[in-house]
């Protein structure tokens, strides 16, 4: 079947993978059509990277630009994926513009579903972050956020907006809490939790790293795989399957950083894991500290969603990008 899709931050590492992914594999929606050869649009800022794709096209597009967005979004349009944000420790540093770019590009996003094609699935990715004030793990979907950061109260906010939208019928909104990302490609960037990939990366890559939380600090981790195996699947999910206020935990892992370290040190040796300096910065302690690190996904596992094996298994995906 025909349909055009969008990715907005579609340029990052997890839009161009399920780009690559959904030009392998089509993707299904919730009423169980397969778009088996669908057209992607890749909607980022201007100086992206864009990825090389069969049916895939860019657009520079500033997502708050409520008509430029409206202009841009296809009339075939069946599905959206809503990646783009500014991340933790940007938006904690430029209150403005993480609200401009995690509340106001949502709302633009979804007003512009709403009025070019309502009920299309829009597919938003969220964070822990939105969770805070100490609650007792494990937790779920039924936990009380309390976020203790910008970067978490920008995506709480805009979690409530996505809901708010689904509740009216006017776009059939579902939001993905995925855990922290590792071991991400590429270089850090200004997320308070990207020490999680270049304590992995960078050893791996012979460049010496800095850890800037204590070792024996808890994080909840999954693959890129299977961060993209979740949104690929997340349109799939019946309609009637999901939950009413749409958000959902995605599957992770609990690891202590000292674990991760000594996985490192297990596979790769002391030379390589050596390159690790522990210097803490309570800057991004204060941030990463009050994020959960231990969830209960059973709803989510009942909806189909699957998480990695153990951190061996991430290690493994970390190794392939040598």
């Amino acid at each position: 079947m025909s349909g055009s899709i969008v990715i907005t931050g579609g340029c990052g590492f997890l839009g161009a993978a399920l780009a690559q992914r959904i030009v392998d594999k089509g993707v299904t929606l919730p009423d169980g059509r397969h778009l088996a050869a669908p057209q992607v649009q890749l909607w980022d800022l201007p100086n992206a990277r864009v990825p090389v794709l069969p049916n895939v096209t860019f657009n520079a597009i500033d997502i708050t630009d409520k008509d430029a967005v409206v202009a841009a979004m296809p009339d075939d349009i069946a599905l959206v994926y809503h990646l783009a944000a500014v991340v933790s420790g940007q938006a904690e540093a430029d209150y403005d513009l993480g609200m401009k770019i995690n509340l106001g590009g949502t709302n633009t996003v979804l007003e512009a579903v709403k009025e070019i094609r309502p009920g299309v699935p829009v597919i938003g990715t969220s964070s822990l972050a939105v969770y805070g004030g100490n609650p007792q793990e494990p937790l779920s979907e039924a936990t009380q956020i309390q976020p203790q950061n910008t970067y978490g109260v920008t995506k709480a906010m805009a979690e409530l907006v996505m809901a708010d939208y689904r509740r009216r019928g006017w776009v059939d909104a579902r939001t993905l809490r995925l855990p922290t990302i590792t071991v991400r490609p590429g270089t850090p960037n200004a997320a308070a939790s990207s020490f999680a990939s270049s304590i992995i990366r960078e050893p791996l890559g012979g460049v010496p790293a800095i850890c800037p939380v204590h070792p024996d600090m808890a994080l909840w981790v999954a693959s890129p795989d299977a961060a993209v195996a979740a949104l690929w699947h997340a349109p799939s999910v019946s309609d009637d399957d999901w939950p009413a206020f749409g958000a959902v935990n995605v599957p992770g892992l609990q690891v202590q950083v000292f674990s991760m370290i000594a996985a490192l040190r297990a596979r790769a040796g002391d030379g390589t894991a050596d390159l690790i300096e522990m210097k803490p910065d309570q800057k991004i302690i204060d941030i990463v500290g009050t994020w959960p690190t231990l969830f209960d996904t059973s709803l989510a596992q009942s909806l189909g969603f699957q998480g990695d094996a153990g951190f061996d298994a991430i290690l493994d995906q970390a190794f392939l990008m040598k």
